[in-house]
């Protein structure tokens, strides 16, 4: 694994407290020369505290792209400037974190090279000179750096292995569920075949003796016909749930051929009064200048209405107005009265109006449905239409 796949991408605080511990190591190097500096080279206090700061914005800003560069300019930058001694600490244990011999040795020589160099050159007259004790603890200081650093290093990479194998056991467990949904959805789908196709066939041979047997009397062709509703309402109630299994999401925007449009819609409407509907149409839109796509959406926001209104209320008057011009937008309004023989009426499965909701916002409208004096059920569709 590469130092830059584990090292932490850091914020406003990892950053702050950063700043923070270079400047304390600055200023406790730098508190006992303050005032030889001002007092006897105040050119030499400009000068140390002028690459500080340049060592300071180097440090934070480069040392994890080019982490030996950095090291290295910090470090000699200690023999002239004890302010810089904090950044380049910085820059020691940032190096050290990517463990890698070839570049520590070198650095860890250098370091110790300048802290004596800054020594002889930057102490004050007064102050008493190196003895072996100080130079092993040079030694001593860069070594607990360079270890801290490493430490840290070590730290993040074995951080980053966890979440790592994290990651991939998450995905091992995801592909594990989605195979066993794929598996279950295709036991279900084998199990509703087998379900459907007895009901199916139930209704088609009740209603095969009701085509070919002239017989029967009013009571056993009623019984019959109860029959064959009932067995349809319990095919669509089973086919509804098997399709809440087995729907992975809204649908595809795109539609499946053949693909209509809003010039098929009278045809629609005749369809749908050949089967008994009673439907008020009023329309005021300029259908050869409706963009294609946008009158197949049209279109289809008009058959799921229709098909929701002949689910629900097969009895009932429909009013459907569709109205628009361009940069005004199409207005969809799909009036009709609640049914009052709920109880014949097929089960509800919701997924026409979510699938025309899914629609309706990809083509960038809107959609509302609701219910208004408590009796009248109104589905409302705006879709936007460029001028």
């Amino acid at each position: 694994m590469r130092p830059v796949d584990y090292q932490p991408t850091l914020n406003w605080w990892g950053h702050t407290w950063r700043v923070i511990g270079v400047l304390v190591i600055s200023g406790v190097g730098w508190a006992p020369r303050i005032g030889y500096q001002w007092t006897d080279h105040r050119w030499w206090f400009c000068l140390d505290l002028f690459l500080g700061l340049v060592a300071l914005v180097v440090a934070m800003r480069y040392r994890r792209t080019h982490p030996v560069l950095v090291a290295t300019a910090t470090a000699l930058m200690t023999v002239v400037s004890t302010t810089a001694s904090g950044p380049a600490v910085l820059a020691l244990v940032s190096l050290s974190t990517r463990r890698r011999w070839k570049e520590i040795v070198p650095q860890a020589l250098l370091t110790i090279v300048t802290m004596l160099a800054s020594e002889y050159v930057t102490q004050a007259p007064d102050e008493a000179p190196l003895t072996t004790l100080d130079w092993a603890l040079f030694v001593v200081i860069a070594g607990f750096i360079i270890a801290w650093g490493m430490y840290v290093g070590s730290r993040r990479e074995l951080l980053a292995s966890w979440r790592a194998r994290a990651l991939l056991t998450e995905a091992e467990q995801a592909a594990r569920v989605r195979e066993a949904q794929s598996a279950e959805r295709a036991r279900i789908a084998r199990e509703m075949h087998d379900v459907l196709a007895h009901r199916i066939s139930a209704v088609s041979m009740h209603a095969g003796a009701l085509a070919f047997r002239d017989d029967l009397s009013p009571g056993e062709v009623k019984e019959t016909a109860q029959t064959i509703q009932n067995s349809s309402r319990q095919a669509l109630t089973e086919l509804r749930e098997v399709l809440g299994v087995l729907r992975d999401g809204p649908g595809d925007a795109d539609p499946e051929l053949p693909q209509a449009t809003v010039a098929d819609l009278d045809e629609l409407i005749e369809e749908n009064r050949r089967t008994g509907m009673r439907i008020d149409v009023h329309a005021d839109v300029d259908v050869d200048a409706l963009p294609t796509v946008l009158g197949r959406t049209v279109y289809r926001c008009v058959q799921e209405a229709l098909t929701n209104a002949r689910k629900h209320a097969p009895a009932s008057r429909v009013r459907l107005s569709v109205v628009g011009a361009p940069g005004r937008g199409i207005d969809i309004r799909v009036e009709n009265p609640l049914s009052l023989a709920a109880e014949q009426s097929p089960p509800e499965s919701g997924f026409g109006l979510v699938g025309l909701a899914e629609r309706v916002e990809l083509a960038g409208g809107r959609q509302e449905h609701r219910t208004t004096g408590g009796d009248t059920f109104v589905l409302t569709v705006w879709l936007p239409w460029q001028s």
